[in-house]
Order: structure tokens, then C-alpha cells, then sequence
């Protein structure tokens, strides 16, 4: 018996009606009542990160990680629509994957994380 994935991510929004759409268009995420979503993409990571860290912005608790199929297709779609998709190489680790930030309409950092095929 343990935990067997995330059940789910839960988070407070000015417009959460807007807040939402703008998922389902962009990300495809929360297109079905309540949210939710099917995936077999894999394990997910935990991991509380310290006050002051750097990794994301410090005026925010919290960064949701999405796993994507096509980092580099996605990235064009959200550029496509005006969306800024910040890119460094330094944050991509071999065995691990590819990443890339967004910011979603309220500023809440969302990282996209292409994992490598050897990780699937």
C-alpha cells in the first residue's frame, strides 16, 4: 500500500472559469469535468524545494511541472499565440530531458519537461 501518482493539483485563481480555459486551450489540461486527465506518462516527482531557492520565482509557493510529448511543437503553438516560452540549455540534463517555462495568465510558473527516451 503507498501512493500510487498525484491525484491532483489544486490551486486558488482570481478567474478560475478563465484560468481554466486558458489550460485547455493551450496545454490541454482540464478539459473534462473537474480537471482531470489520463496519463501513463510515468513516474511524477515530489520534491519541497527551500525558501529561498532560485529554480523558481521566489514570490511564488508553487511551479507545476507538465511531461510533454513534443517540447519543440508545443513551444511553437504557445509562441504562436502570444505565449513567452523561456528556453536555456543549461536547465536540460541528458538521461533526464529537456525543459522549457511558461507563465500561465495569473504569472504562475509552469515548467515543460520533454523527458529523453531513456527515461520512458
Amino acid at each position: 500500500m503507498g501512493v500510487t501518482g498525484v491525484g491532483g493539483f489544486f490551486f486558488r485563481s482570481k478567474d478560475p472559469d478563465a484560468l481554466r480555459a486558458w489550460y485547455v486551450e493551450h496545454l490541454g489540461v482540464g478539459s473534462v469535468p473537474y480537471g482531470q486527465w489520463d496519463t501513463k506518462a510515468g513516474p511524477s516527482v515530489f520534491a519541497p524545494f527551500a525558501t529561498d531557492s532560485d529554480y523558481f520565482a521566489t514570490d511564488r509557493h508553487w511551479m507545476l511541472n507538465l511531461r510533454v510529448d513534443d517540447l519543440d511543437g508545443l513551444g511553437s503553438s504557445l509562441r504562436a499565440a502570444g505565449i513567452e516560452v523561456i528556453t536555456n540549455p543549461d536547465w536540460d540534463m541528458p538521461g533526464i530531458g529537456r525543459f522549457a517555462r511558461i507563465h500561465d495568465p495569473e504569472g504562475n510558473p509552469i515548467e515543460l519537461w520533454e523527458p529523453d527516451e531513456s527515461d520512458e
